[in-house]
C-alpha cells in the first residue's frame, strides 16, 4: 500500500509505540510477530524499531486470507480436526525462553462467514487446543506482549463498503492512528498520560473491593460476582518477567476477573462480535450460577453455540471490563468488526480463560489456587460488548451496599 494512501510517518510512529510502549522490548530480547501478509509495511517498521531498541532476533509469521479460504474449499474433511501443533509448541518454547510477543490484527472479519460453520468450529477448536501452551504464557502475563492493527484492504472494505478501496484504507488507517494515539506530536508521552488515568480508575476500584457488579440496561440485568482476591488492572501492566507492557493498543478499559460460578441474570450484546471470520450479532444469553444456560443470536447463532461447547469453561466468564461510553473509539461512531477496537468502545465481558494477573499476588498463585478463588480456565478467551450509553453499573459490596460506578455509560 503506497504512502499516498497510508501516512507512512504515522505508521512508523505506530511501530515505535508498539515496540517502546506496547512491549517495552528489552535489550537482547527476541520478538515473535504474527501478521496478515498485507501488514508487511508495519512489520518492517516494527522490525526496524525492535533492532534499534537493541532487541534480539525478530521472527515474523504471516497468514494469508486466500490460502485460508483454499483450506475450506479444497481440504479433506478430516484435516479440520487438526492444527499445526509443532508451530505453537515452537512459539511456547520461544516465550519460555524469554521472547516477547506481538500480534498485528487486521484480517477480513467476514472471511469465513460463508463457510461451513461446523468446519469453522472444528478448526477453531483444534487451533485453540494446539495454541494453549503458548496462550497460557500470554494470558498468565509470563511475557511482555502487545497487539496493534494494520488497515488491511479487505477489513477496510468491510467497514466502508460505500468507498473505493484506497479511500476505505485511508479512512481506516486514520481511525487506527487516532485510536492508537499516534496522530499527536509525542505519542509516547500521550500514552504515559493515558496509562496514568487508567491506573487511577483501577486504583479506586481496588479500594472499593466490590463483591459483584450489577449491569442494568436494555436486555441486560446481570450480576457479575467477582473472584475472591480479584485485582483491577488497566493500561500498562507489569508482566511476570518484570517488563511493563501495554498489551492492547488501543485500550480504554479497566478489567478484572469474575467468579466463574457467581454470574447470574441476562445479558444482551450492544455491538456485533466478529469471531474467526464470522459475525455474531444480537447475542442474548442467560447465566445461572456462572454458566450460560441459554444463548441466542440473530446472526451467527450456530457458531456461538459451537464456541460455548468448546470446553467446560467456555460458557463461563474469564473477564469483566469497564469502558466509558464517551471513549474515543465509541465517540468515533465507527463499528470496527474487530474486538481490539470494539471492546474499547463499551463495557464488555469475556467468555473463557481468565487472566491470573487479575488476582492479588497472581504471579505466585498456582492454577489450582486461581480456580479455588473463582478463576475460570478454558481454551478460549472471547470478548463481547454489553455496554452502551443506556447501561448503568453498580458495585455491590460484601455487606450489600450499592455504590454507583457508571450511569448512562459514564463513570459516576
Amino acid at each position: 500500500m503506497s504512502g499516498d494512501v497510508i501516512d507512512m510517518e504515522k505508521l512508523e510512529k505506530l511501530a515505535e509505540v508498539a515496540v517502546k510502549v506496547g512491549l517495552d522490548l528489552q535489550k537482547g530480547q527476541d520478538l515473535v510477530i504474527t501478521a496478515p501478509v498485507a501488514a508487511m509495511p508495519l512489520v518492517r517498521f516494527i522490525t526496524k524499531h525492535a533492532y534499534l531498541a537493541g532487541g534480539g532476533l525478530v521472527t515474523a509469521f504471516y497468514n494469508d486470507e486466500v490460502t485460508t479460504l483454499m483450506r475450506y474449499q479444497h481440504a479433506e474433511n478430516s484435516t479440520f480436526d487438526r492444527a499445526a501443533g509443532w508451530l505453537y509448541k515452537g512459539m511456547a518454547e520461544a516465550y519460555a525462553n524469554g521472547a516477547a510477543r506481538l500480534a498485528i490484527s487486521g484480517d477480513n472479519p467476514m472471511l469465513l462467514s460463508s463457510q461451513d460453520p461446523d468446519k469453522v468450529a472444528r478448526a477453531n477448536r483444534a487451533m485453540s487446543t494446539a495454541y494453549k501452551p503458548a496462550l497460557e504464557k500470554i494470558s498468565n502475563f509470563e511475557i511482555n506482549w502487545n497487539i496493534v492493527s494494520y488497515p488491511n484492504p479487505s477489513w477496510a472494505k468491510q467497514m466502508f463498503p460505500e468507498l473505493e478501496e484506497n479511500a476505505a484504507v485511508r479512512k481506516l488507517a486514520d481511525a487506527i492512528f487516532a485510536a492508537s494515539r499516534v496522530d499527536v506530536a509525542d505519542p509516547v508521552a500521550a500514552w504515559k498520560a493515558h496509562n496514568a488515568a487508567l491506573h487511577s480508575r483501577s486504583t479506586w476500584l481496588n479500594g472499593q473491593n466490590f463483591a459483584s457488579l450489577h449491569f442494568k440496561g436494555p436486555g441486560t440485568d446481570l450480576t457479575v460476582g467477582l473472584a475472591d482476591g480479584h485485582e483491577w488492572h488497566g493500561g500498562a501492566s507489569v508482566a511476570k518477567n518484570g517488563v511493563t507492557c501495554n498489551p492492547n493498543i488501543p485500550t480504554e478499559e479497566v478489567f478484572t476477573t469474575p467468579h466463574a460460578h457467581r454470574v447470574d441474570g441476562v445479558a444482551s450484546s450492544t455491538k456485533p462480535l466478529s469471531h474467526q471470520g464470522t459475525l455474531i450479532d444480537n447475542i442474548q444469553v442467560r447465566f445461572e450460577a456462572g454458566r450460560i444456560v441459554e444463548a441466542k443470536a440473530s446472526k451467527g447463532e450456530e457458531v456461538l453455540k459451537k464456541v460455548l461447547e468448546t470446553d467446560e469453561g467456555a460458557s463461563r466468564l474469564g473477564e469483566v471490563a469497564l469502558v466509558p461510553h464517551s471513549s474515543p473509539i465509541s465517540a468515533s461512531g465507527l463499528l470496527f468488526f474487530n474486538t481490539l477496537f470494539d471492546e474499547n468502545a463499551a463495557c464488555h465481558i469475556a467468555l473463557g480463560q481468565c487472566y491470573s494477573k487479575c488476582f492479588v499476588d497472581g504471579a505466585n498463585l498456582t492454577p489450582e489456587q486461581i480456580a479455588a478463588q473463582g478463576g475460570n480456565s478454558s481454551l478460549i478467551h472471547i470478548d463481547w460488548m454489553i455496554g452502551s450509553g443506556a447501561v448503568d453499573v453498580d458495585g455491590v459490596k460484601h455487606d450489600g451496599t450499592r455504590v454507583p460506578v457508571m450511569r448512562k455509560g459514564e463513570w459516576a
